[in-house]
């Protein structure tokens, strides 16, 4: 976009037909000067932004500054960077369609509407720096609502028995009992599992009562959208989806291939649409006959239907050229630029392949008036699975399958006797539900139709930045701000926040889109009822105060303000947290703070070079005392050793633990004594970088840094 709503005004009329202010962004001023000039010297225009509903507002936005100069201009549209594609495209120009600009507008105004008419509230009863987004916030509901389901899940004991089983033939498998008289069999206690246990180990007769054999076919999943490679960059390499994006953005602007120059090497990476070119199609069932062979290669190309709501504006994420294999760009990449592009290329070329074939068989086993299942699993043909395997959430459950599964069993025939080498009982407790990943959280939206795949990354970073969540061990869990944020809105704005609403919302810009509705009256049937809420929340909803042992707004710190000499406390803001004056507004001190996880790699010591003469230190920084008068105890834990200077190979100080080599604990910089604002720990190391005079918690659990000018 080269114009927006103003960023500290509202921009949207309410009382005049939500008319909107459109401004230049200050950003691209510089780009609209050399379009304008180039355009003066130009007989007919042509705008080809994407052709989706945002691209369309671009071309308007472009169309209304370039009108001044009285040329002809044309709108063309492409979907895929194919030499067919854009020359089919200018042989049959358009014009910019309104309908679609409109559609694309009514989006950007309720979501204008809803941020700045909200977020005050946010700021006025819980606190400041806090927003509220149409999205954003739905999401924050997924994750709270999935934590109360966790929290109010009661687990449900429930036994198994497993009979380890031999044939005449091997190998040896197992078998789950699953039926009573042919009626399902549920074991709920250890009383009941136990009679049962007893009676089945004192039968002799076990034997094959029931085989059934099918073949399996598992087909290739479509190329990468931008959510499914989100989703699978986090599930393989826990990179969070603004991280993919990044690193998706390099590879598609061009990576210097050596004498090559620069080359873009995948497609657009923000799309919605599993289609392929079919000219692309071709050179990927060329490098599948050639490079593995006929057995791999369907008797046609794959072609992949898209959701309904998709609006197919670009292609698939795929690589630009087949021939570029992963391993022979290499060299170019980075270790994180390589795994995406390897993920690409192979999620690619495996979407063109033979589906896997694997044969399936179903046993049940009867020991009197017992059954057991097992089933075995044999893959007869590897098809796409040579080149790529799809990764799956840990939690996903494997439903409809009522017994254990092994990779081979025996050959088997009804009525074949079995003999029981071992009889298994063992308890178990129904689980609650996963929390959410990054993957399943973007997988849930999509499934759901909120958001788009150009605002996934963001509505991640927006959720834990404000901390209404934290992330544990890959897992969203929200905090008390996350709940008490989203029960006011939903409380109060029930139909705004709810999961439907952005589905049917969507509904409604394809009628605008169509020429059925018109925008201000849907923005209209929206705005009413929605500041009658409002109002009803400014006058009654009640100022919040958050738990003080879970703020950390009200968490003291050591560090005293420079110029009152009050103890600093820790707060949070919109960038993070920060060391503030509690004097506030009388005192306006304000110190920056960020957390590091860095861990300091202790550098190579030579125990045969001379300790160097441990008076010399660094400045006294009037901080705390210098760390070679003090007696600095090791911070690794366990350790009951003592920081002292030495010296590497090449003469470069640093501090080790007298312990060495039994504890190899090391830090380049000098530790001072001062204590750390999270850790209450008594040593930090120093640095002075500009203004800034930077502190880090030399204890490697906490690693605290914290910075002051």
């Amino acid at each position: 976009h080269i114009a927006d709503l103003p960023q500290k005004a509202l921009g949207v009329d309410v009382d005049h037909d939500f008319e909107p202010t459109y401004v230049l962004l200050p950003d691209k001023k510089k780009i609209i000067d050399e379009i304008l000039a180039v355009a003066r010297k130009a007989d007919t225009i042509f705008l080809a932004p994407d052709p989706d509903r945002e691209g369309e507002a671009i071309a308007w936005h472009l169309a209304r500054y370039i009108t001044a100069s009285k040329k002809k201009i044309f709108r063309v549209m492409f979907h895929e960077l194919t030499p067919q594609a854009v020359s089919q495209a200018f042989a049959q120009p358009g014009h910019i369609d309104t309908k679609k600009v409109s559609a694309q507008q009514a989006r950007r105004i309720l979501d204008r509407l809803v941020g700045y008419k909200v977020s005050p509230l946010l700021w006025r009863k819980v606190k400041s720096g806090l927003s509220a987004g149409r999205v954003q916030s739905v999401a924050l509901r997924l994750i709270c609502e999935r934590e109360r389901e966790i929290q109010a899940f009661i687990p449900v004991e429930y036994w198994i028995l497993t009979a380890h089983l031999e044939a005449e033939t091997p190998p040896c498998f197992t078998a789950k009992l699953v039926k009573y008289n042919d009626q399902k069999i549920e074991l709920k206690n250890a009383a009941q599992a136990d009679k049962i246990y007893r009676e089945l180990k004192e039968e002799k007769d076990y034997r094959v009562s029931k085989v059934t054999s099918f073949q399996r076919q598992k087909k290739p999943s479509a190329p990468f959208i931008t959510s499914t490679l989100q989703q699978d960059a986090s599930r393989r390499f826990r990179f969070p989806a603004i991280k993919t994006m990044s690193l998706a953005q390099k590879l598609y602007e061009g990576k210097k291939l050596g004498p090559q120059g620069n080359i873009g090497l995948i497609t657009y990476m923000r799309t919605d649409s599993v289609r392929i070119s079919a000219d692309f199609i071709e050179q990927i069932r060329s490098y599948i006959q050639q490079n593995l062979g006929s057995p791999y290669l369907p008797q046609k190309g794959q072609h992949y239907k898209n959701k309904m709501t998709a609006q197919d504006a670009h292609e698939a994420i795929r690589p630009t050229a087949i021939e570029r294999t992963p391993q022979t760009i290499k060299p170019y990449l980075t270790d994180d630029e390589f795994k995406l592009y390897n993920l690409i290329w192979r999620r690619t070329v495996a979407s063109q392949m033979k589906a896997a074939l694997f044969a399936q068989t179903s046993v049940e086993i009867r020991a009197a008036r017992y059954t057991f299942l097992a089933r075995g699993s044999v893959m007869q043909f590897d098809g796409f699975l040579r080149v790529y395997v799809e990764e799956v959430d840990e939690n996903r459950t494997q439903k409809g399958k009522s017994g254990p599964e092994t990779k081979h069993l025996p050959p088997l025939t009804r009525g074949d006797p079995l003999q029981l080498l071992k009889l298994e009982k063992r308890q178990h407790f129904t689980q609650p539900p996963p929390r959410y990943t990054e993957a399943s959280l973007i997988q849930a939206l999509e499934k759901k139709g909120i958001g788009r795949p150009s605002t996934y990354a963001s509505i991640m970073g927006k959720i834990r930045n404000h901390n209404y969540t934290h992330l544990e061990k890959n897992y969203f869990v929200p905090n008390e701000l996350g709940f008490v944020v989203i029960d006011l809105l939903v409380h109060n704005f029930p139909a705004l926040f709810s999961v439907d609403f952005t589905a049917a919302m969507e509904e409604k810009l394809d009628q605008i889109e169509a020429g059925r509705t018109e925008w201000r009256k849907t923005i209209s049937n929206f705005y009413h009822p929605f500041v009658q809420e409002l109002h009803h929340a400014f006058r009654n909803v009640k100022k919040i105060r958050l738990s003080p042992q879970k703020d950390e707004d009200l968490s003291e710190t050591d560090p005293v303000c420079p110029k009152c000499g009050t103890p600093l406390i820790l707060k949070s803001g919109t960038r993070g947290q920060f060391l503030a004056c509690p004097g506030f507004p009388k005192c306006r001190y304000t110190a920056s703070v960020s957390k590091k996880t860095t861990v300091v790699t202790p550098p190579d010591r030579d125990t045969k070079k001379p300790v160097l003469d441990e008076t010399h230190t660094a400045t006294n920084l009037n901080r705390g005392e210098a760390s070679a008068t003090l007696e600095i105890p090791c911070p690794q834990r366990g350790c009951s050793g003592s920081l002292r200077q030495r010296a590497t190979k090449t003469g470069q100080l640093f501090y080790g633990c007298s312990h060495y080599p039994d504890c190899k604990m090391a830090l380049w910089q000098q530790p001072i004594e001062i204590k750390c604002p999270r850790c209450r720990g008594n040593f930090a190391q120093f640095r002075k970088r500009k203004n800034l005079e930077q502190y880090t918690c030399i204890i490697p659990e906490c690693q605290f840094q914290w910075s002051t000018t």
